[in-house]
């Protein structure tokens, strides 16, 4: 079928009346789906509920001369941080073991880059006139959120297939108010692109102005393939080393979706002395993390190699659910000149590209259809879609058969809303 820029306007209108009259007919399902965040389903979670008793014995919680259940080892049980390790490529002497959240490590960090500075810093970032931080987007909101909510000015970086587009990336680091960057190297959140070794080795070999700029290296997606095989990648921590800028990174990871969301663990990795430093930090606000969860994650995941294993069972549950995604976009949007996207092999989301000016009106629809996604302009800083386009699908947590219904209810408000533009006048009364 031709692209609606090629269809007369009685053609639209043909279109327009077909798209109405089905839109009506899935108001009457009475959908209540919230596709907002990237939530495992109940049958992940079920997957890995044996690592509830994977610890029930006392004894058990003394390893290496040490018992998980008492204070002490701020930076994480050691075989925690050999875990880590193992998984992320570096050395455990770099890591630093945290509790179910990243994104607190991530936000402690900032936070004491502004009140005391960083390993690097002349000075505490809340002493500077202004702090700019580059944002990759479409990116992760929550990154953005973090920054934002201390005050920095958001830059908005492209992304491009292979990564944050390097030109302007090593353009704008020339300028020392520019104090780091976000980013999601493998399975971008939104889009699912990996960082090809090329753009890897530009972030490690940097030049900023600022003696402290800091790469913000959110490994969230290191070993969450759903289509083929894992994907080896590089690692940043050495590679920086390699180019005689070892604190230019702090690379983080948890296993939120791998185990428990709301239980698992999680890892910041850096240079000795980064951790050293932020470690000493830390102590002012906690004498510990949670060991005895760090110690019945270990036991449980074992190893990288055991964890890939343990990600193809996830695979089977995820890989079905995108499939079904990428395929309602193929049999609903293909040929229609509104809407591309990127087929993922891992991550947790798929993004639609639509057509300027639509991304609000599709997502205004879906949510009178019952079916709640990420909000429109979530992936840019500030809340703000230059171009009202993009559009974050997280498929993990319905049931197959009710997520087939909200991609239904999706394609055919991302049609409409394009209709409305064509043809200059609403279609659906609010």
């Amino acid at each position: 079928m031709a692209s609606y820029a090629t269809r007369s306007r009685e053609e639209l209108r043909i279109e327009a009346k077909k798209m109405i009259a089905r839109y009506g007919e899935l108001m009457q399902q009475g959908l209540k789906l919230d596709m907002s965040r990237g939530k495992p389903s109940k049958l992940q979670l079920d997957l890995v509920s044996d690592m509830l008793t994977v610890l029930t014995d006392p004894a058990e919680c003394i390893i290496d001369g040490e018992d998980a259940r008492n204070y002490g080892n701020l930076a994480g049980l050691k075989c925690a941080r050999e875990y880590w390790a193992d998984v992320l490529g570096c050395k455990p002497e770099q890591t630093f073991v945290g509790g179910n959240a990243s994104l607190h490590l991530m936000h402690s960090l900032i936070s004491w880059a502004y009140t005391h500075g960083l390993k690097e810093s002349p000075r505490p970032w809340c002493n500077e006139k202004r702090v700019k931080f580059l944002c990759p987007s479409p990116g992760y909101d929550r990154h953005f959120r973090i920054t934002e909510s201390f005050g920095f000015e958001l830059v908005t970086v492209p992304m491009t297939p292979y990564g944050p587009d390097m030109d302007i990336v090593e353009e704008l680091v020339q300028d020392p108010l520019v104090k780091g960057i976000w980013c999601v190297p493998k399975y971008s959140n939104p889009q699912g692109y990996t960082y090809s070794d090329i753009t890897v080795n530009r972030f490690a070999n940097l030049k900023p102005a600022a003696p402290d700029f800091v790469i913000m290296w959110d490994n969230a997606y290191c070993v969450h393939e759903f289509d083929g095989e894992f994907e080896p990648f590089p690692d940043i921590i050495s590679l920086c080393e390699a180019a005689g800028k070892p604190n230019m990174v702090y690379e983080f990871a948890s296993t939120s979706k791998i185990t428990f969301p709301g239980a698992g663990i999680s890892v910041m990795a850096s240079s000795v002395e980064n951790i050293a430093h932020m470690t000493k930090l830390i102590s002012a606000q906690t004498i510990s993390y949670d060991k005895i969860n760090q110690l019945r994650h270990v036991k449980y995941l074992k190893d990288k190699a055991h964890t890939i294993e343990l990600m193809k069972r996830h695979a089977t549950i995820m890989g079905p659910k995108f499939e079904m995604v990428l395929k309602m976009l193929r049999a609903q949007l293909t040929n229609k000149g509104i809407a591309h996207w990127h087929h993922p092999k891992g991550g947790y989301f798929v993004c639609v590209a639509a057509m300027p000016g639509t991304a609000k009106r599709t997502l205004e629809l879906c949510k009178r259809c019952g079916v709640v996604l990420t909000p429109a302009g979530a992936t840019y800083p500030y809340g703000v879609d230059p171009h009202d386009s993009m559009i974050r699908i997280a498929p993990s947590l319905p049931p197959i058969e009710e997520l087939e219904k909200a991609m239904n209810v999706f394609c055919t408000s991302l049609r409409l809303a394009a209709l409305e533009r064509y043809l200059g006048m609403p279609l659906i009364e609010d």
